[in-house]
């Protein structure tokens, strides 16, 4: 799962704090310890000692090396079992890791740990509180009520009808998540929920481990020209990184940019980078899917027909009715 930059850095330096806490409370804990029991500084000391007989041992001529490697061990484990037992006696534990399986380093090898894991799937939570609405949105609270009932025969469903289905696609999508999930296109006027599902979305994947960026198309075409056009290289490094690596990227109301040269170019290069390395977008907008080609061209519109799953959204304004602005 590729976390960005500041999402890993930011659960990298809380594994680091918490790991010097514990090194901290671990050396209290030894303090008090060897206050009470003399013995046990002894018995650390003979421990690191044992080394040296063992290397030692080894060294000797004339002597079974087997048999000396033998009495070392058994005097290393009867040391040990007299230290636990001291500890245990008095529910001590001054050596106790931050983590047993990486020793809070984060990673195991190669790999990262899942204690990082966590610590990343937590600030990657915390980096979407950026997402608009009171985040407390759910799939359980979208009101489909307030889409009408009667029949429309431009869309041969009623609105009630197209977005429960809708929200089913979307519910599913988002808790059976995974790096062959593929892409969505949402598509509809304005007030129809789009950004409530989207930023549904966007809360259930991240919350399931997997790195989400959430960004509407103006900063995110902003932060992309910022990017070109920096005096230094210090300057722009790793700022548009994330919309290429993310898990899942939500793009929302395209469209609300100023269209260019640039940022169609810039979305060309971020839907094919996606694509090909098969990493999941969403894009919801107000443009219809029919007039993508005269707003960007042929092939950021034959990549959206053929790669994303269209999601026409239908209705009233929700926003232009009295009820909060709540779905």
């Amino acid at each position: 799962m590729a976390y960005s930059d500041i999402v890993l850095q930011r659960a990298r330096q809380r594994l680091e704090d918490a790991r010097r806490e514990r090194e901290r409370e671990n050396e209290l804990q030894r303090r008090l310890a060897y206050e009470k029991y003399p013995r046990l500084p002894e018995i650390e000391k003979q421990l690191r000692l044992t080394m040296t007989k063992l290397i030692a041992s080894t060294l000797r001529k004339g002597e079974d090396p087997g048999k000396a490697i033998a009495a070392i061990r058994e005097e290393n484990l009867a040391l040990q079992r007299e230290r636990d037992w001291i500890l245990e006696s008095e529910d001590m534990d001054y050596e106790s890791p931050i983590c047993g399986l990486c020793d809070g380093r984060g990673y195991v090898g190669s790999r990262m740990c899942s204690c990082l894991r966590e610590l990343c799937r937590q600030e990657q939570k915390k980096a979407l509180s950026c997402l608009p609405g009171n985040a407390r949105e759910n799939f359980d609270s979208f009101r489909l009520d307030v889409y009408p009932d009667e029949y429309d025969s431009k869309l041969g469903v009623s609105p009630r009808r197209l977005m429960q289905s809708n929200l089913n696609v979307c519910r599913k999508y988002a808790q059976t998540f995974g790096l062959d999930s593929g892409n969505l296109f949402f598509t509809g006027p304005t007030g129809l929920g789009k950004t409530y599902l989207s930023a549904c979305i966007a809360r259930t994947v991240a919350d399931r481990g997997y790195s989400v960026i959430y960004q509407s198309a103006i900063t995110l075409f902003a932060e992309f020209e910022q990017e070109k056009f920096a005096v230094s290289q210090e300057e722009s490094r790793g700022l548009t990184k994330k919309y290429l690596t993310a898990d899942l990227l939500i793009i929302d109301d395209l469209g609300s940019e100023m269209t260019t040269q640039f940022t169609i170019s810039a979305l060309h290069h971020i839907i094919n980078t996606r694509l090909t390395e098969n990493r999941a977008t969403i894009i919801s907008t107000n443009i219809l899917d029919t007039s993508l080609e005269q707003r960007y061209s042929p092939q950021i519109a034959s990549r959206i027909s053929g790669m994303y799953r269209i999601i026409k959204f239908a209705g009233n304004d929700i926003r232009r009715m009295n009820i909060g602005g709540k779905l």
